[in-house]
């Protein structure tokens, strides 16, 4: 049964600053659509949306909406002057009668309808603007990014009532998991065109290589065929003028065909170095307790970090993961317990508020006045991972163009502001990533990069993410922060724990003691299925226990003879000067890695003895 269109957009063309961003653009959907709309950042996906919402006029062609038909538009950034409140605003346009609808969303979101929007951050006026548009239920609802500062729980609950709805709707989104959920077609703009499949996101990815498969091969026959006609051109253009003349016209078409196609957006050329080594452990966290603000973040919560763990702390917004992370870093002091770091640490810190941008700056000014990549005496050059490199042209690896890097920060999109981000963090070696909220505003494209950089990290990685797909594809453990206190530690991504969630729940619920592999205490981050609040007892001999707690000391010490060592080889003239003493250094070197390597082994052996 053909179902009727209930908007439909007939030879749309629209250019910025004399760039088109659509030419010739047709396009319709149809009642009960689940769109997905994809394509880089900066390719117009928000653009396309505000013209279906006839919130930005094309410089041609229509938009045909048919009576009777509403569309809602959640907007990015909404205009709440003139209202008390959040939920003021989010119940505006509705009947008193149905304002019962704004709260039930309310509730779901977790939007609280009380603030004042001089007060609210960015994410609770979004959240806002999307309890406004679901409370509305139009006939097709418009959606750009609404999973961004939703935490999981919010997340799920969205994606339920999208999946119950009898709404169409279409849908920009990174969150590969919720775009997977939701959709059976994905409209994908890619320079300039908008192309359509009859397939949800989850296809994406194999038919966008498979397109531009074809796309390469149909430009290298046209390159080999230019080139013959090329050939041709100067060496047989005597015979048959008038003949000659088409074929000269024919090969000048096809050089105009070939200059004109757009070269594909690359990816951004990130790379990251590890830097030195870490020692093996790397933080020590022993009865962690801390009250914030009249809540409990943490209990008694003990967690150990080992060189090469990938750990995502997970759970509601306002739930404490970034107050716990604090902790874990050192910047915070606990209310009780006690945090040790390892040594040869060097961090390096991706924050969600974007603090470290000053958004009066420039792009150019944002990295050469970065202390940790100055380069003394020079104003054009940023320093790279110890190696001069002219700013522009680190800009460019990360996809800005040169008009860009005078431009200020605060023009920046979303997205573009993390790539800035995490160019400033990749520019020097570290050996531990705290990312925090890493993923919110990057295009698909730039997270599988980020994904397969992390995949390569020899360093450890600190997580908060809300992106369960990423979670899922870059963690080795999970700890969900559950409230009241408790957090648990699970081996595995996003899909482990919630498998381990809920056999725990399913035992619960039969009433049947929680098996032995949902209830062992863990000893490390990267092994561990659980931690519980209860100490085990020990199984030590005393000369065993007394070793395990002088081993911390010995490793402390070993590692810090190895730091001194190795920056006293550092010199780089002492191999030649002085080969007794290089080759002394070296023997030393090897000999307290080694020692060092044996300690750790054997603290760890004695820590899972005595955890049981």
């Amino acid at each position: 049964m053909a179902r009727a269109p209930i908007l439909q957009l007939s030879d749309i063309s629209l250019a910025h600053g004399g760039d088109p961003v659509f030419d010739g653009l047709d396009l319709v959907v149809q009642q009960g659509d689940r769109v997905a709309l994809v394509g880089r950042n900066g390719t117009g996906k928000s653009t396309l949306m505000k013209v279906m919402a006839k919130l930005v006029e094309a410089d041609h062609g229509d938009v045909v909406i048919p009576p009777g038909i509403s569309v809602g538009y959640m907007e990015q950034e909404p205009d709440l002057s003139g209202y008390a409140t959040l939920g003021e605003y989010a119940a505006s346009g509705l009947d008193p009668a149905e304002s019962y609808r704004v709260e039930m969303v309310a509730e779901g979101l977790k939007l609280n309808m009380e603030a004042s929007p001089e007060t609210a951050s960015g994410g609770e006026r979004r959240r806002a603007a999307l309890a406004k548009l679901l409370a509305e239920a139009p006939e097709l609802m418009l959606l750009d990014e609404p999973t961004n500062h939703l935490d999981i729980e919010a997340i799920g609950w969205l994606e339920e009532e999208l999946k119950s709805t009898r709404a169409a709707y279409v849908v920009i989104s990174h969150d590969r998991a919720f775009l997977k959920a939701l959709t059976r077609a994905t409209l994908w703009i890619d320079r300039g065109k908008v192309r359509r499949l009859e397939r949800g996101f989850e296809h994406f990815e194999e038919w966008r290589e498979e397109v531009w498969a074809a796309e390469d091969e149909a430009r290298a026959k046209l390159d080999k065929k230019i080139k013959v006609e090329a050939k041709w051109a100067v060496e047989g253009i005597s015979a048959r003028r008038k003949r000659n003349q088409g074929r000269l016209r024919a090969l000048q078409d096809m050089r105009a065909e070939r200059s004109s196609q757009i070269k594909r957006q690359g990816v951004a050329a990130m790379e990251i170095d590890s830097g030195k080594a870490s020692g093996k452990r790397v933080i020590e966290a022993k009865g962690l307790t801390k009250v914030f603000g009249g809540k409990t973040i943490v209990e008694d919560f003990d967690l150990r970090v080992l060189r090469g763990d990938r750990i995502a702390f997970v759970g509601p917004n306002g739930v404490g993961k970034t107050t716990l992370l604090k902790m874990l870093m050192g910047q915070l002091e606990p209310d009780a317990g006690t945090i040790a770091l390892g040594t040869n640490l060097e961090i390096a810190i991706f924050d969600q508020t974007r603090a470290a941008l000053d958004p009066e700056q420039t792009l150019w000014e944002g990295l050469v006045n970065d202390p940790d990549m100055a380069v003394r005496g020079a104003s054009d050059q940023v320093m790279v991972r110890g190696t001069p490199k002219h700013v522009v042209a680190y800009l460019k690896d990360f996809l800005f163009d040169e008009a860009q890097a005078r431009a200020p920060i605060k023009s920046l999109s979303g997205g573009e502001r993390a790539r800035l981000l995490l160019a400033r963090i990749m520019a020097k070696a570290s050996n531990v990533l705290v990312l925090d909220e890493p993923t919110n505003d990057l295009d698909v494209e730039t997270l599988d990069l980020l994904q397969d950089i992390l995949g390569d990290y020899d360093g450890t990685v600190l997580l908060v993410s809300h992106d369960r797909d990423f979670i899922d594809r870059v963690a080795s453990t999970t700890i969900a922060m559950e409230g009241n206190g408790r957090a648990v530690v699970y081996a595995g991504g996003w899909s482990d724990y919630r498998h381990q969630r809920s056999l725990t729940a399913a035992e619960e619920k039969a009433g049947t003691k929680p098996s032995a592999s949902s209830t062992k205490p863990a000893a490390t981050a990267s092994g561990s299925a659980a931690v519980s609040a209860a100490k085990p007892e020990a199984k030590l001999s005393f000369t065993e226990k007394h070793r395990l707690e002088e081993l911390p000391k010995v490793i402390e010490r070993l590692e810090a003879e190895i730091a001194k060592l190795e920056e006293f080889l550092s010199a780089p003239d002492l191999f030649a000067k002085e080969p007794v003493k290089f080759q002394k250094a070296t023997d030393a070197l090897v000999e307290r890695q080694e020692a060092l390597s044996s300690a750790e082994e054997e603290w760890m052996e004695l820590e899972e003895k005595a955890q049981g």
